[in-house]
């Protein structure tokens, strides 16, 4: 495992300030979002931090998430069970991710498979097109081939029709399986200077097909970005001469004042950043989700030279000298101790996460139950339940992840004392 000062490094980013557009985010107050797909659909993860993302982002959008995802499932499965798996919601947008089990894991690679894929592509977007439903036919995930031979595969240009065709309909599309090799170039340039094989990063399970944690999130980053996600939560610039309130963007700030040599104020963002556990965050040396989706900036100009600690109620976010607190510091996982979650807003987001494990288990449950004994009472009983269990829970993921007002304070940082001498 990395050294907890190394995760520190990893955490603390500094980024300029740029304009925040949230109004771009394709996904919108009242919507129903279905995600629909095979095993890697089903596995529940990327569908998971695209729903925490929008939680912790737009807390005030009421968006409900469903997951369609069935192993083995191809483009025509999907269209045959359409009414039954993703209507029935009702809808407004849906997410379409298939191509592998489409061409047999690359062993059925032909024109008779691909015109299946293109028939079942094209079958959902017109089905979504007449329900006026949001359709995004995105690529397959990437597999684990050589990514500077993959660009030119069968699978890649067969995904490449799909979306053209969506497009060509009226619906959408999502290139995942580039972005997704952009990510896959930077893991093999890594494990490119490690001789031990058996050390080196990867994206994918030993099949080469599903995708591990790290896989799954480089899916959600390059799902969240088609859905036109903005980079920053929010920013604000302060100017520690005179205790002046520069700019505040995606936030109100207030309460701004500079006494004892510490500059405080008070922060209540229009949305929190995402975060995911205290050690996910060395996921980020591959996927840019720091700099592409989770800017949470502080800038404090005009502070004499010296080392500054950073406080949001009381948490410790870390040591910055001038320099870097005058360029923009970014806050969304800085913390203290790697041991601790830093701000508040991160030990929402752990929570956040907590409830949402917990809704998909008890969805899980249910479906399995009704899936093997469909006629039973239990099975019955527990649908009941569930439903109720969903509505509480999701009421739930909504107030943890309401923004808070936060009390920052930037003093001087002062060593702790030695003890006995040493």
């Amino acid at each position: 495992m990395r050294s907890p000062r190394y995760l520190l490094a990893v955490l603390t980013v500094l980024l300029p300030i740029s304009a925040i557009r949230a109004d771009e985010f394709a996904l919108r107050d009242g919507d129903t979002v279905v995600f629909l797909g095979d095993s890697i659909t089903a596995a529940q993860t990327y569908g998971k931090i695209v729903e925490n993302y929008t939680l912790l982002r737009y807390p005030d959008r009421k968006v409900r998430f469903v997951n369609a995802g069935v192993g083995g499932d191809t483009a025509a499965g999907g269209l045959k069970r359409l009414e039954r798996d993703v209507l029935a919601h009702k809808p407004t947008v849906v997410t379409v991710a298939y191509g592998i089990n489409d061409i047999g894991w690359g062993t059925k690679a032909d024109a008779e498979h691909k015109k299946a894929y293109l028939d079942g592509i094209r079958g959902i977007v017109e089905a979504c097109k007449k329900r006026e439903v949001r359709v995004y036919i995105c690529s397959a995930a990437a597999t684990a081939e050589d990514p500077a031979k993959s660009e030119a595969g069968y699978l890649q240009k067969m995904c490449d029709d799909g979306m053209e065709l969506s497009r060509s309909l009226g619906g959408h599309a999502i290139d995942i399986q580039r972005a997704m090799r952009g990510v896959q170039k930077s893991i093999w340039a890594a494990n490119a200077k490690v001789a031990d094989k058996a050390k080196h990063d990867t994206l994918h399970a030993p099949d080469g097909v599903h995708l591990n944690d790290l896989g799954q999130l480089a899916m959600a980053y390059a799902i969240l970005k088609g859905l036109g996600a903005p980079a920053d939560v929010s920013a604000v610039t302060v100017d520690a001469d005179g205790a002046k309130l520069v700019a505040a963007k995606g936030c109100a700030v207030k309460d701004l004042t500079s006494r004892d040599g510490a500059l405080e104020f008070t922060r209540l963002d229009e949305g929190l950043p995402f975060n995911y556990g205290i050690f996910y965050a060395l996921n980020y040396r591959y996927v840019p989700v720091p700099s592409e989706l989770n800017r949470y900036l502080l800038t404090v100009k005009s502070l004499p030279k010296g080392r500054y600690e950073v406080t949001a109620d009381g948490r410790g976010l870390g040591v910055f000298t001038a320099e870097q607190l005058a360029g923009g510091v970014d806050l969304a996982s800085a913390t203290a101790d790697p041991w601790q979650p830093g701000g508040p807003w991160n030990a929402q987001a752990n929570a956040l996460k907590a409830l949402t494990d917990a809704r998909y288990e008890v969805l899980s449950a249910g479906a399995q139950l009704r899936a093997a004994i469909p006629g039973s009472p239990a099975a019955g009983q527990l649908g009941k339940q569930s439903g109720e269990f969903d509505t509480k829970i999701v009421e739930m993921q909504r107030n943890v992840a309401k923004p808070q007002p936060y009390q920052f304070v930037v003093k001087k940082y002062e060593p702790p004392a030695k003890k006995d001498g040493k």
